[in-house]
């Protein structure tokens, strides 16, 4: 609470001056009535009127009080933030071809692995919109940029192997996909981050053209190769002799895709291991931090009422106690 005009409270300085006054005079007050007895005096029973005479007193006082309290305009605040920002629009495209499937990156799969670093990606940002983008051989949006990052959960959540319902890897497409989505965003950051295991290998947009597309629309692309050195294990359902491991090589195309951020101004990383992938997702969350700018406003609330209508009734109560009950008779 505060008082917008608190000059008016040194007007309680003249109470304790009244009070002072007051009680100066009542001591001053001397009176003496000579009778021939005393006996008629012992009769006569205290005046009520002078028993309450220090009540009227209380009660002035505590209206002028009242009253200077509300002239100061008390008023109660309650505080308020404008967040200034337009954030950062992010499309996570996510490789779903079956050679995610490997199990390099334990205790899971590769695409596995990746859907548990990004949730807690999309967990540690704020004002900034994120979608979904899944590829293989096809590619669609799976989430719409979106500030609801408990939507853009339940979508990753459901992100599989094999739901474009045909193999291989259309890197290009993925990234044109992507570019598309964003390229009428008025964030003042746009961001794609590429996630794949795999070589180009679909599509009819090759990965270098998207990606000089995305530059001329001003579009940073942070591209993550992920798998392991010399190939990995992958599970796989064979009609013949049902589930086995079989052994599938790296094929990464590492310069291509250091073209891709390069082009755009963006950077590549090798994720080798799912924590290798964890601190890959950390650090391009710290480069890509919103600025985020706050004003703080107060709305305030006169309560001088709360001070004036007490008054009011105190005085009302007064003059009708010193008109009726408590009246002078001449």
């Amino acid at each position: 609470m505060r008082f917008a005009n608190p000059l008016f409270l040194l007007m309680l300085l003249v109470i304790p001056v009244l009070v002072w006054f007051y009680i100066k005079r009542e001591g001053k007050k001397k009176a003496s009535i000579r009778f021939s007895s005393l006996d008629i005096i012992n009769k006569v029973k205290p005046a009520e009127a002078g028993i309450v005479k220090h009540l009227f007193v209380i009660m002035r006082m505590l209206v002028i009080v009242l009253l200077i309290l509300a002239f100061a305009r008390p008023q109660a605040g309650q505080k308020g933030e404008e967040v200034l920002t337009r954030g950062i629009d992010i499309m996570l495209v996510l490789d779903t071809s079956t050679s995610m499937k490997a199990e390099d990156f334990k205790p899971k799969n590769r695409l596995e692995a990746a859907k548990l670093v990004v949730k807690d990606f999309v967990k540690g940002r704020k004002n900034d919109r994120i979608g979904i983008i899944v590829f293989s051989a096809l590619s669609f949006t799976q989430c719409p940029l979106t500030l609801d990052y408990g939507a853009v959960l339940d979508f990753l959540k459901n992100v599989e192997i094999g739901m474009t319902n045909t193999d291989g890897t259309a890197i290009g497409t993925a990234i044109a996909n992507a570019v598309n989505r964003l390229k009428d965003s008025k964030a003042k950051s746009r961001v794609i981050i590429l996630l794949t295991d795999g070589r180009n290998n679909r599509g009819e947009i090759g990965p270098l053209t998207a990606a000089k597309v995305a530059q001329a629309m001003g579009i940073k692309i942070y591209v993550i190769g992920a798998g392991k050195p010399g190939g990995a294990m992958i599970r796989v359902d064979d009609p013949v002799f049902g589930k086995r491991y079989v052994k599938i090589d790296a094929d990464l195309d590492e310069e291509t895709l250091s073209g891709i951020a390069e082009a755009t101004g963006g950077l590549y990383f090798r994720a080798t291991s799912q924590g290798s992938l964890k601190n890959i997702y950390k650090k391009i969350d710290e480069m890509e931090k919103t600025e985020i700018k706050i004003k703080e406003y107060t709305n305030y609330s006169e309560l001088f009422l709360y001070f004036i209508l007490p008054a009011l009734i105190i005085f009302s109560m007064e003059l009708f106690l010193k008109n009726t009950y408590f009246r002078k008779i001449p």
